[in-house]
């Protein structure tokens, strides 16, 4: 009996083993390989897609840097957008207009989500800042004028 379960345990893994050699490695996207921008006139703010991209559908990561005391003014986004403070203390405000007095402060490994077309603000108030968001492609950044 003991012979005949290690034959099949052997022959169980011999014949997995093609499978398993077959299976692809992971493939990082490192931070040193992203194509970073920043928006025109808002040196302090900088930002890289690591998958997906703003006009296409489906599925995108977005990481984005702010400077000590960078500011992102009032804006929407047509999508749901989920973002995850990886460094820093980031400042979240909702609202039409920017009033630093009704912003929450997200700390390093937090996370808020900004629904769909709802007007918010961004603020690294004291020191610098990186997070990223995920969310569902095409979207936007649409400034809400005041």
């Amino acid at each position: 009996m003991k012979r005949a379960a290690t034959l099949l345990l052997l022959a169980t893994t011999l014949a997995a083993s093609p499978l398993m050699a077959q299976t692809p490695a992971p493939q990082p996207i490192l931070p040193e390989s992203l194509r970073w921008f920043s928006p025109p006139n808002n040196p302090l703010v900088r930002g890289a897609w690591m998958l997906g991209a703003e006009q296409d559908a489906g599925a995108y990561v977005f990481r984005v840097t702010l400077a000590r005391n960078a500011k992102l003014p009032v804006h929407t986004h047509p999508d749901t957008r989920h973002t995850t403070v990886l460094s820093g203390t980031l400042y979240v405000g909702f609202g039409d207009v920017f009033d630093e007095s009704r912003m929450a402060a997200v700390p390093a490994g937090g996370l808020y989500v900004a629904p769909a077309n709802v007007p918010h603000y961004l603020w690294a108030k004291d020191g610098d800042v990186s997070y990223q968001e995920v969310g569902v492609g095409p979207t936007a950044t649409v400034p809400v004028a005041r």
